[in-house]
């Protein structure tokens, strides 16, 4: 930097002095207090102005984040994107309301002597899993009461694993009989509780996949082991009852053949927080009104909202007849 320069002005006998700074590289604009950068090594000083000009920046683009839920809760079942409806049943919150009044007893055999009520609360978490899930085994095409039985005399020889695989065939049969199928049932039983003991250390699998994946155990024994057992909403659990009713009030965007589908279909439009409740409530709405055959249409607060009522100009029809079952009902 260059040293300063005095200037002597001798006037009225005043010395004055006064000092100026030459501009060196680097120094901003007299009294601007900043620094330019340095220019670059092989820049000139003309590419140096031209660098003052403003340079225009083109802006970022900004990603949106996309909000995701998990499934359901279940390891190695990844997660699935957030979905808004896009078609739900006319009347489905009224019905719904409707079917919650008449099932405000809960005096159906659902609720009385479903899977949850068929373990014993006395025994071990791992020893009430199995039960729950054995429960749910023996109920296929089989009566509440029926099942009930059948688990009441399995509880009374000690109903776990181990007392399970040194049970032989014949006594186990003669233990669930006269469950529906009962004679696979013991089948199935035997090795479920073989796999459950050598993979499991006596406990049930915690994921839908795995549940169904042991012998005799379908979609809605899952799910529904999932909530009893676990205390996981992982689906909704649809049987005969849930599909049935699902189709007469057209909670389906069309007409399903099988629970699975009907399951799907719901859970596409459903919200999710109705998913533990829809079972237990339209199970028990099947046994005591909309019943597979000649349903009490005349008792039921659904009667002016049912499309199936309306469709017949009255009480819905049953699904079985003197002549096979009726076209409408089908697979129901």
């Amino acid at each position: 930097m260059c040293s300063p320069q005095e200037f002597d002005m001798s006037t009225a006998g005043t010395r004055m002095v006064t000092r100026s700074w030459s501009r060196g590289p680097g120094v901003g604009p007299r009294g601007s207090g900043e620094e330019a950068a340095p220019l670059p090594r092989g820049k000139s000083a003309a590419e140096g102005r031209k660098s003052h000009h403003p340079v225009k920046r083109q802006r970022k683009t900004q990603s949106l984040k996309v909000a995701y839920e998990a499934s359901d809760g279940e390891k190695g079942e990844g997660i699935k994107p957030l979905k808004v409806p896009s078609w739900e049943p006319q009347d489905w919150q009224q019905q719904l309301a409707n079917i919650r009044t008449m099932r405000s007893e809960k005096d159906a055999p659902v609720d009385q002597l479903g899977a949850e009520h068929c373990y014993d609360p006395s025994v071990p978490p791992k020893v009430q899993r199995y039960q729950v899930l054995l429960s749910l085994m023996l109920s296929s095409q089989t009566k509440d009461q029926v099942t009930a039985g059948a688990m009441q005399r399995l509880r009374a020889r000690g109903l776990t694993v181990d007392n399970i695989l040194q049970t032989d065939d014949s006594t186990l049969g003669a233990l669930i009989y006269p469950v529906g199928f009962w004679r696979s049932k013991v089948k199935y039983i035997k090795q479920t509780s073989a796999i459950l003991q050598r993979n499991y250390g006596g406990d049930i699998p915690a994921s839908v996949t795995e549940l169904m994946a042991l012998p005799g155990v379908g979609p809605k024994m899952a799910h529904l082991a999932m909530a009893v057992a676990w205390g996981t909403v992982s689906g909704i659990a649809v049987d005969t009852h849930v599909h049935r009713i699902a189709n007469r009030l057209r909670w389906t965007k069309k007409v399903t053949k099988s629970p699975e589908e009907t399951r799907a279909a719901l859970e596409d439009w459903l919200p999710r927080d109705l998913w533990s409740e829809i079972n237990g409530l339209l199970v028990g709405f099947g046994q005591q009104i909309c019943l597979p055959v000649r349903p009490r249409c005349q008792t039921c607060l659904n009667q002016a909202l049912c499309p199936a009522a309306r469709d017949s100009g009255g009480p819905v029809p049953s699904c079985t007849g003197s002549e096979g079952p009726v076209p409408s009902c089908t697979g129901l």
